[in-house]
């Protein structure tokens, strides 16, 4: 007896008798052995909330019967909690729209909701996953609804993890900041630069690629459910679509509003492109971070080497004593990762067809990939990276000495032509471009000391953010 029976409309299954899920998912799992990928927990916390609202929302309404309708509720909740996980089994990879899922939840519910009214898995004469639990409901409504609510839930890390990583770069501006180096530009010799203004502005980046998610999180906050399958809420009596969203707002704290037009909320998922664009624009970022600073830490005797990344394990099973920068190597891979799973999200979006886009199954599980391995590729990244980054202050000052884009600063004094000779002699013989304008007697000793001041070097004034007033000025913005 370690099996049941179940039946459906296409006639009977034999599901385990132990599971919670039914004969829909079984037929799921037959059909799709596809990648071994199960739904995300945080799709299906959101799918369990989903079902709490709805069957709280009918027994209001008087329209569920309130013994029903409390084991839903109560079977929900613990699902929305974490229970049951192993019965969520179908694959990421399934049939469209993800009615497997769906059904998968409402299976796992109802045999839930029947153990706690002290009856049989499969009695769904009591309670029925398409009668009571998806009742006034379609997948078509309740997985875009729930592809919103995960992705709302998967933010908060990236934010904390974005906030932890813009603190700890800061904190190395502030360290650093005291350090004159050669700027670069076309990865040439370019203008000085403060080291600690490097590290700045990459804080800066992170805040940046963080307000972009938070503002392109907006359109998450309304959700389709109440609209069933195409949007003219078919099946739902007068008044649920508002009383289960706001239901659902309570139980999530989350500010969730009925979409403006029912129809565009379930053809469309305009939302989950630009949430996943917003994602990626922070991959773009900190992929662009991980690379400077594998280049600045290049070496020890042949690259840059003006910072030191900390050593975190050995590089190199044949060179002894060959240390990688392999954080800043990880979090690239995850930038490449995350870019590429944009691309299959925007795809499945514009996938889309009629009244419905059915491509929402991999919308979901790619965007929620991309948010976990970004969160924790910035965490690592702060504390495994940039927490404990060295410079080599000496380094920079003899990269800086003989820089000939120093000869920049001699422009307004001797003109362009003249002090391009001066930076290709400085050049041709490895001299600093102070030590051949003093050489050849074009300045008074003082006018070259004032020119090449470590003011007159980094050009540090007001609005120029790279003196006290603009550390002042960006610490107030932050």
């Amino acid at each position: 007896m370690d099996r049941r029976i179940e039946r459906d409309s296409l006639g009977e299954v034999r599901v385990p008798a132990s599971a919670y899920y039914g004969v829909q998912t079984a037929r799921a799992i037959e059909n799709f052995p596809i990648s071994g990928e199960r739904p995300h927990p945080l799709l299906v916390r959101a799918y369990a909330l989903i079902k709490k609202a709805a069957a709280r929302a009918h027994r209001e309404m008087g329209n569920l019967e309130p013994e029903k309708a409390d084991a839903i509720i109560r079977a929900a909740d613990e699902i929305a909690r974490g229970a049951l996980a192993d019965h969520f089994v179908v694959d990421t990879y399934q049939a469209g729209a993800g009615t497997s899922t769906n059904m998968n939840v409402n299976e796992v519910i109802a045999n839930r909701a029947l153990e706690l009214l002290g009856r049989s898995r499969g009695d769904y004469a009591a309670i029925s996953p398409n009668d009571h639990v998806n009742r006034g409901q379609s997948t078509n409504d309740t997985f875009p609804t729930a592809v919103h609510l995960a992705s709302l839930f998967a933010l908060p890390p990236i934010y904390e993890a974005a906030d932890e990583l813009a603190g700890a770069l800061d904190r190395k501006g502030e360290e650093f900041h005291d350090i004159v180096k050669s700027g670069r530009t076309h990865l040439q010799d370019a203008m000085p630069i403060r080291l600690g203004q490097e590290f700045r502005a990459y804080a800066s980046a992170i805040r940046r690629a963080r307000r972009g998610i938070a503002r392109a999180s907006e359109d998450l906050y309304e959700v389709a459910l109440g609209g069933t399958a195409v949007g003219t809420g078919t099946n739902t009596p007068p008044g649920f679509r508002r009383l289960a969203v706001s239901i659902l707002a309570e139980e999530t704290k989350l500010p969730l509003r009925p979409a403006s037009d029912p129809f565009e909320a379930i053809e469309s998922r305009y939302a989950s492109a630009h949430i996943s664009g917003a994602l990626r624009d922070l991959a773009l970022e900190l992929a662009r971070i991980a690379n400077d600073l594998r280049l600045l830490a290049s070496g020890p005797t042949t690259g840059f080497a003006e910072i030191e990344l900390p050593a975190v394990q050995p590089g190199s099973s044949i060179m002894p004593g060959k240390v990688n920068p392999v954080i800043p190597e990880c979090v690239n891979m995850i930038c490449f990762q995350a870019i590429g799973n944009d691309v299959a999200v925007v795809q499945a979006v514009a996938a889309g067809q009629l009244e419905l886009n059915v491509m929402m199954p991999v919308i979901a599980a790619t965007f929620l990939k991309t948010a976990g391995i970004l969160s924790n590729g910035m965490q690592i990244l702060a504390r495994r990276c940039v927490a404990g980054i060295r410079a080599d202050p000496e380094r920079c000052r003899a990269y800086l000495e003989k820089n000939p884009s120093l000869a920049t600063l001699l422009n307004p004094a001797i003109g362009y032509l003249r002090a391009a000779e001066v930076a290709k002699e400085a050049l041709a013989r490895g001299a600093a471009v102070r030590d051949i304008v003093r050489e050849k007697g074009f300045l008074p000793p003082e006018e070259i000391d004032r020119l090449f001041s470590e003011a007159a070097l980094l050009w540090e004034g007001e609005g120029r953010g790279g003196g006290d007033e603009g550390r002042g000025g960006e610490a107030a913005g932050r």
